[in-house]
């Protein structure tokens, strides 16, 4: 969706508003008009002499039930252009779907409470926004540090987790999920903006929503759980609309994880996993107070590669953690092997001002961390060298990320398995055919040739 934006000089349009129920729906009414006022918007005494309407409504007890929807039907009649609010927006009608819109589904939209950026949106949608010099030079998607065609999702704050080695709680505190709207919202401009590839971060990506307890939250007047499920879900329906992909970093194994899998055997997301494991050893895992039954990584893992063949994990590891024997470490080596990790990094123990980890008994001596990491990297190295070369001979798709001359000398791009600065990239060498050009930020098939140390060689066509 493309916000419109009014002509300069005209009137500014004019909003009715009627607030209904409790003082909680009285602030919401607050932040919503607020908004509108910041941004040039009037307000109007009478339903008719308005644009549209905006009722915020109650739907605690029958009253209020009825006052709301009787309010709603009068401003239908009055003026045809109605957006509702609040909690009457959530309530499920007798035969399923959304109460408010089986008995008025004529409503431009309907969300939820507390959903300011939602009603703004569909005000935006359905009355152009008056012309404002300034604001009106940024970008719908906003200022972007990213090349254009890819971009990074922030789906969340904080982490409820308290790793002993980890002082981020400290600095952003426990989890806080944004509203399941405005992440879709924000996801949708991103891809109108011409992203190709939307990169979802948090500090644990797999815990969406378990702070607001997986509330239904709303985006185009449809109910959507806030739920790691649910999000990927709907951001892959979205992508697959742009012929984008959507990748997702910072996955805690959680067993839930596991509904993911089908999505990306499906193609609504990329078979890429960022599950930061940190290590293998139960104890160690212990020490680290990680979430997750660790010691059943390998079995998930396995599970994971049974649902969807193709998927490829990366994770990172840390080598030398305070208490670490020979034995543990060994049993991380193996778990390398094994688990055949398509892209990993390591990181010796580095204490850090504050982490509780600094307490911990029996610390590993700073020569001993470092060889460690550097014996954990010759395994992980050999075992992404024997999964790229296993790839050779394959046609992948690849987002170019660089093309000087239109690519007739080759460039640079990236395959699924390939996240931006943090993994290796393909290659591509001048295309076999003479009119075949590249530009960055579209796709390209390609002809994987060789493998060289964590990158991909491949000929365009």
């Amino acid at each position: 969706m493309i916000e419109t934006v009014a002509t300069p000089g005209a009137a500014a349009p004019k909003v009715g508003f009627v607030s209904l129920g409790c003082p909680k729906a009285l602030t919401d009414s607050e932040l919503i008009l607020t908004q509108l006022s910041a941004e040039g918007y009037q307000t109007s005494k009478t339903f008719a002499g308005a644009d549209l309407v905006i009722v915020n409504t109650c739907g605690f007890i029958d009253d209020a039930v009825k006052e709301s929807l009787d309010t709603i039907g009068e401003a239908l009649a009055e003026n045809g252009k109605v957006i509702v609010t609040g909690c009457l927006g959530a309530r499920e009608g007798e035969g399923g779907g959304n109460m408010v819109r089986n008995i008025h589904p004529s409503v431009l939209a309907v969300t939820g409470p507390h959903a300011t950026h939602e009603v703004m949106t569909a005000v935006h949608k359905h009355l152009p926004k008056p012309h404002d010099p300034f604001v009106d030079l940024v970008p719908a998607q906003g200022i972007k540090l990213t090349p254009r065609h890819y971009a990074y999702l922030k789906i969340s704050e904080g982490c409820n987790h308290r790793c002993t080695f980890c002082i981020i709680p400290s600095m952003r505190g426990d989890l806080v999920s944004r509203p399941i709207g405005d992440v879709l919202t924000e996801a949708r401009k991103l891809f109108e903006s011409g992203v190709k590839e939307l990169l979802v971060v948090s500090q644990d990506t797999s815990a969406y929503g378990v702070d607001v307890k997986y509330r239904t939250g709303f985006w185009d007047g449809k109910p959507v759980k806030t739920r790691m499920f649910d999000l990927v879900k709907s951001l892959g329906e979205l992508a697959k609309g742009f012929g984008a992909w959507v990748r997702l970093h910072y996955v805690y194994p959680y067993p839930h994880v596991d509904d993911i899998i089908p999505l990306m055997a499906e193609g609504l997301c990329l078979p890429y996993l960022d599950v930061p494991l940190q290590h293998s050893h139960p104890d160690v895992l212990k020490r680290m107070k990680r979430p997750a039954s660790g010691e059943r990584n390998l079995e998930r893992i396995a599970r994971w590669r049974e649902l969807c063949p193709e998927i490829v994990i990366r994770s990172t590891f840390i080598a030398g953690f305070p208490g670490e024997t020979e034995a543990e470490f060994q049993h991380l080596l193996d778990f390398a092997q094994e688990a055949r990790i398509d892209r990993a990094g390591c990181f010796a123990y580095s204490p850090v001002n504050g982490a509780v980890a600094n307490s911990l008994a029996d610390p590993v001596p700073a020569g001993l961390r470092d060889e460690r990491r550097a014996r954990f990297m010759a395994v992980a190295e050999a075992v992404s060298a024997d999964k790229l070369r296993e790839r050779v001979g394959a046609t992948m798709q690849v987002l170019v990320d660089s093309a000087p001359g239109l690519g007739k000398k080759g460039g640079v791009g990236r395959s699924f398995a390939d996240a931006p600065e943090i993994d290796g990239v393909v290659k591509l060498q001048p295309p076999e055919k003479i009119s075949k050009t590249l530009k960055v930020g579209e796709f390209t098939k390609a002809r994987i040739v060789a493998a060289e140390g964590h990158d991909l060689i491949a000929v365009p066509f």
